[in-house]
This record gives C-alpha cells, structure tokens and sequence, in this order.
C-alpha cells in the first residue's frame, strides 16, 4: 500500500490505542492487513515526527506533533531539558521556570504534546503556566511534564 496511505493508518493507530513500540504498531498493521516491516514503521516514526509520551500509568506511548514545521528533534529536547529551572504545582496550575527567553518555545511544545487534562499554556519570559482543571489534574500533569524534561 501506498506510503501516505499506511502513514494515515498510523496516525490513527496511535490516536486511538497507547502503542508503546515499534514492533506493536507492527502488529497493528498487519492485523489490517498491511505488509509491512519494522524497518518501514522506523522510517515511517521518523518522516511523521512521532514522539514518545508517558501515559497516566506510568508507561510511554507514541504521539504526533501536528505538523512538520513543529517537530520537536532530539537536540531541542536537550535544549528544553537545560531551559527548564523548576516545575511545581500552584492549585490547577503548573508553573515552570525557565531561562530567560525560552518560556515560549516550552510553552508552545507542552500545548503540542496534547497532555490529558492541560487545558492550555500560557507564558511570560521565564514562566510558563499550565492550566489543568483541577488541583489533582495539576499534580498528574506536573508529574508527566517533570519525568519529560
């Protein structure tokens, strides 16, 4: 099958089920009768950008960064892992304290990641505040950013 067509059926695979490897998505593809290769699924992962998130159980899981021109690449990660000074919770909001100047790049890639239960971002030039919509939403939420950056 077509490689936009098979890459469609990942977007969705992976919107709709918590895949936390390669080899599963495998299997997902081929249980819809797709002949596919975990070399395939590896480039397919790369070319769409995919990232891996962690779920409310503790494990990982792939998602999708909406599109190509917000790829988050792995030498950005390390960059937001330094920018970040401290994360904690504030009743329903997360505050995390950043370098001077980066608050809106962080800010912008926590809204991309499409968290359970954030709300949505909003930041100043150190301070990115996550809205959750309650104080227990807050403190999973808080947990997931920290164990992410």
């Amino acid at each position: 099958m077509a490689r936009s067509s098979r890459q469609s059926k990942i977007l969705e695979i992976i919107q709709s089920k918590e895949i936390e490897t390669q080899d599963d998505l495998v299997r997902e593809l081929r249980a819809l009768n797709y002949d596919i290769t975990q070399a395939t699924i590896s480039r397919d992962i790369k070319e769409l950008g995919l990232i891996k998130i962690m779920t409310d159980d503790k494990r990982y899981k792939y998602a999708y960064v909406d599109n190509a021109e917000q790829q988050v690449s792995g030498k950005y990660m390390l960059i937001y892992k330094e920018a970040i000074i401290s994360v904690k919770v504030a009743q329903n909001l997360v505050v995390i304290k950043t370098l001077k100047g980066v608050a809106n790049a962080i800010s912008s890639y926590i809204d991309k990641l499409n968290i359970k239960n954030v709300l949505g971002t909003t930041f100043g030039d150190e301070t990115v505040m996550v809205i959750c919509p309650t104080n227990m939403d807050a403190n999973d939420v808080c947990e997931k950013i920290s164990s992410m950056f």
